[in-house]
């Protein structure tokens, strides 16, 4: 293996080494939680990421000529080191099929199907697709929901498999309903309710394309306490746009009329060629009327980013820490 790979590699196993979510929370030598072990974009090898879900490895290879050899040597390096890895998948985003995208299995008899976080439960299947079905940089975002949506009612848009409307019941929401135009990922947001005891109410999971969803809502005045809006950076579908990098202030203003007044819209935007002042410069416009307000900046786990920073990011973040900029708003109504 490379030699500067394994020196990358060695300082970011050293920083984290004393992590909570790495230290093994076990259970008969399985290891429950998940952290991003290495960022290559931050630390130094810009061609791999390495993530840990409960006892499985993931090897993000964005190489453009992958080594059919690298998943092997990452493991014999690795494992030593965290002796309850029990499986290993690589994921080859310039790979020519799907499978090699969604990630094939190549250590184990099977990976991981759940982790836990903050105490909760959340299934995972990490090939479904091209990520492993399970954010790790709103790792922070999951313990605020966790902490302030006690009794309130809440909205998730773009929900994928649930995890943010998962944090809000844990914590004590009063309803949560989950909109995302995927099934198969909404299917995996009831497998999570499942193995928290959580009543799995089909109303609450709406299979829809997020326009149409939103229309169906302001036709029924209905409002939430706290909408949750994490699109992804960029889509097209019949119903209509999503690209944050360009009109963000466009689809906040379309969840607007949602929240109660007196509630919270917490607004995720994580298209990387946006810098943080650039987004600031929206939230603050939008907020220029009076009637939306910020309140916080929730940042992106310092593990996840890289902890031996050696590269920089493609554009400037601050004031946030990642390209995965999170603001949370207060809302009042006219």
């Amino acid at each position: 293996m490379d030699q500067l790979l394994q020196t990358r590699l060695n300082h970011a196993i050293e920083k984290r080494a004393t992590l909570p979510a790495s230290s093994a929370t076990l259970s008969g030598m399985r290891h429950e939680g998940a952290f991003r072990l290495f960022n290559g974009f931050y630390e130094g090898f810009p061609s791999l990421v390495l993530d840990v879900y409960g006892s499985t490895l993931i090897i993000h290879d964005y190489s453009e000529n992958p080594d059919p050899s690298l998943g092997s040597q990452l493991f014999e390096f690795i494992s030593p080191r965290f002796a309850w890895i029990r499986a290993v998948i690589i994921k080859t985003r310039n790979g020519g099929a799907q499978e090699d995208k969604r990630g094939k299995l190549i250590f184990g008899s099977q990976s991981d199907q759940k982790i836990r976080e903050h105490g909760v439960w959340y299934a995972i299947d990490l090939t479904m697709n091209r990520d492993a079905s399970f954010y790790l940089d709103t790792a922070n975002l999951r313990k605020w929901l966790l902490e302030n949506t006690r009794g309130k009612s809440v909205l998730n848009t773009f929900a994928y498999t649930g995890s943010l409307g998962v944090a809000a019941m844990a914590g004590g929401a009063a309803n949560v309903v989950q909109t995302d135009a995927n099934r198969q990922f909404l299917n995996l947001a009831k497998d999570t309710y499942a193995l928290n005891g959580f009543p799995i109410q089909k109303q609450n999971f709406i299979t829809q394309d997020f326009y149409p969803a939103i229309a169906r809502f302001k036709t029924g005045r209905q409002t939430f306490d706290c909408v949750i809006l994490d699109p992804p950076f960029f889509s097209v579908t019949p119903r209509g746009k999503v690209d944050l990098e360009h009109e963000s202030e466009r689809l906040i203003n379309k969840v607007r009329p949602l929240i109660a007044d007196g509630g919270t819209l917490v607004s995720i935007n994580n298209a990387v060629f946006l810098s943080g002042a650039d987004y600031m410069k929206t939230l603050e416009k939008i907020c220029a009327d009076g009637y939306l307000s910020i309140r916080e900046l929730i940042p992106v786990p310092e593990d996840f980013i890289g902890l031996n920073r050696v590269g920089k990011p493609i554009t400037d973040p601050a004031p946030f820490n990642h390209s995965t900029k999170i603001a949370v708003l207060d809302v009042r109504r006219k």
